[in-house]
């Protein structure tokens, strides 16, 4: 879990910590978590797990997410630069 005063971490560790709240929230294979899959099919989400996904963000990252800013979270990677840029951080 992140410390909300920790502005040491950097755009690599940050993705770590995600991957691992995906792997250990959403169950999801490690292989499964690329860049480039799409975070739907791949967290298998429908509409309530969106909510889970935010309060899981919010609970591990320690930001503030608005859940209509997850309509423009395609990808894996898409997550990572919007976490990224929540936190005040360069990818």
């Amino acid at each position: 879990m992140v410390n909300e005063h920790d502005k040491t971490l950097s755009a690599g560790q940050i993705i770590q910590i995600i991957n691992d709240f995906i792997r250990e929230e959403f169950e999801v294979d490690s292989s499964r978590i690329t860049p480039s899959a799409d975070l739907k099919s791949t967290l298998d989400l429908d509409s309530l797990d969106y909510i889970d996904l935010v309060v899981v963000m919010e609970k591990n990252l320690h930001i503030k997410v608005d859940p209509a800013d997850l309509a423009d979270i395609h990808s894996i990677q898409d997550l990572y630069d919007y976490v990224i840029s929540k936190m005040g951080l360069q990818a």
